[in-house]
């Protein structure tokens, strides 16, 4: 930054020590050579201007049919996308529907088989139960009827006596002899 204030500072002090003015003579000026110089440069430089020119158009031509035919190829690929996607959703909603029939065949069938195997336990249920209460009342009667003989055998005993014993031996064997 310094050196370019360095240079301009110099040249603007030459500036002001020569003084600058408009020459208007045409052969002292060399302006007919200039012109003819200028005018050279375009005439020999158009051609090669114009051709890098052209040859920039057709390479920015390419660029462009090449976005073109890659954004068509997007294009085409977005629609084969889609569609895939529309595949996959009805694919989906297939799925969907077959699990909820699937789902409500199982819960179904499993009321089903709940409701029959809570039959089948209550029927067990029922007659271990009538199994048990005929077991408890063969017991009671058996202790009934032992707690009566019981009884019955003490009483005789006391009451007991030979002559009784023979009478009832003889009852028992004329019973049996009939």
């Amino acid at each position: 930054m310094q050196l370019l204030n360095q240079t301009l500072n110099g040249v603007s002090g030459l500036v002001a020590e020569f003084s600058v003015g408009l020459n208007l003579d045409l052969f002292e000026t060399n302006i007919v050579n200039i012109t003819l110089l200028v005018g050279g440069i375009f005439y020999l430089g158009s051609n090669a201007l114009s051709a890098s020119l052209s040859e920039r158009q057709q390479k920015i031509l390419g660029a462009i049919q090449e976005s073109e035919e890659r954004l068509q190829e997007a294009v085409t690929r977005l629609a084969e996308s889609e569609k895939q996607l529309e595949q996959a959703q009805t694919v989906i909603e297939s799925i969907k529907t077959d699990s909820q029939t699937t789902a409500k065949q199982v819960k179904s069938a499993i009321l089903t088989d709940g409701r029959a195997e809570i039959e089948r336990l209550t029927s067990s249920a029922k007659s271990q139960i009538t199994s048990i209460e005929a077991k408890v009342r063969k017991q009671i009667s058996d202790y009934v009827v032992a707690l009566a003989l019981k009884r019955v055998t003490l009483q005789l005993e006391g009451k007991l006596n030979a002559k009784l014993q023979q009478q009832i031996i003889d009852k028992n064997i004329s019973i049996l002899g009939d």
